[in-house]
């Protein structure tokens, strides 16, 4: 990236050298991520003038450092973009986001990235490369639904019909919700969320809370918010039953409020929900390992590294892809 609030440039810079206890992948898809675009609009993320995005991506190991064990040249690996020391206590549990040397990755758009291979999980024949970079949204989606004590039966509101609330969707509906109503502000993506498992697609800005009720017959007992803009928890306080359950999965870095008798007279529980676990990365990797075709539904289109600028642009004003890889 360029910095702040500007778009991004392709770069020719040096091949990646791995340094002991490192590997090299040669990158064969990454996705661009909702959280790619705040990247370069928000100090928040603090991601600086030469830094190479994209996290969410799969590939070939093609060097390894000196020493480097775990994984062998020629592995088509998935990474998981969650650096870690692989020995810590957290990380033993699978639990890496809870590691003391705790940090992003990053690099998945440009030919070769630099890894680790405590990050790396091999993918079986059945999976492509394509699949492999799907893997990590899924994975954030499913940890969501997991937090959220989501039951068989259960009525689900999904706040936006982005990737991450399309993959909530698909998990709600195979875990055994009996209600997905998914609401957004545009109705392009309902096809693909009904294809995903929604049971429903309301959009309707001018009366949001109506709109959600009419759609699920009653309030729900979960409303997950994946979307991070203020004044969706309020939203959602209206749109949850009484001891019901807002789980926000949304990156939302700008302040909200929201009225915090409303919540309180409800008893509604308010659940944040940030990244994985490495088990939760391999029951996302096992369901496409399965030959379930839904989550394959979101990706909408694959680019070159030098399409990237253009189309990440047009992704910050909102177009009508869902997920968009990146081929290099």
């Amino acid at each position: 990236m360029q910095g702040l609030h500007q778009p991004l440039a392709v770069e020719t810079v040096p091949d990646p050298v791995p340094m002991p206890g490192e590997l090299v992948v040669r990158v064969g898809r990454c996705g661009i991520c909702g959280s790619d675009l705040h990247m370069t609009e928000d100090a928040a993320y603090g991601k600086r003038a030469g830094d190479v995005l994209g996290h969410e991506f799969a590939g070939e190991v093609v060097a390894l450092g000196q020493g480097t064990t775990g994984a062998a040249l020629g592995d088509l690996v998935s990474v998981i973009p969650l650096k870690s020391c692989g020995t810590c206590a957290s990380c033993l549990a699978g639990e890496v986001a809870w590691c003391d040397q705790f940090g992003l990755q990053g690099g998945g758009y440009a030919e070769y990235a630099v890894t680790r291979p405590n990050q790396c999980i091999r993918l079986p024949s059945s999976i492509s490369l394509a699949d492999g970079a799907i893997i990590e949204p899924l994975a954030v989606a499913l940890h969501g639904v997991n937090l959220s004590g989501l039951r068989a039966g259960d009525t689900v509101l999904v706040l936006g019909a982005g990737p991450i609330g399309l993959a909530v969707a698909f998990w709600a509906q195979r875990m055994g919700a009996a209600t997905v109503v998914i609401q957004d502000v545009a109705a392009h993506q309902e096809e693909r969320a009904l294809a995903m498992g929604a049971t429903g697609f309301v959009v309707d800005p001018a009366d949001p809370v109506g709109a959600a009720l009419r759609g699920l017959g009653r309030p729900a007992d979960i409303v997950f918010e994946c979307v991070g803009r203020p004044g969706l928890i309020a939203q959602a306080v209206q749109q949850v039953r009484n001891r019901g359950t807002i789980l926000l999965l949304g990156l939302c870095t700008q302040p909200d409020t929201f009225n915090s008798f409303a919540m309180l007279s409800k008893e509604v529980r308010l659940i944040t929900s940030a990244f994985f676990t490495i088990g939760e990365y391999q029951a996302a990797l096992d369901v496409l390992d399965a030959g379930v075709v839904e989550p394959r539904l979101l990706v909408t289109g694959t680019i070159t590294l030098d399409d990237t600028p253009a189309r990440f642009e047009a992704l910050r004003a909102r177009t009508t892809d869902c997920k968009v890889l990146i081929a290099p």
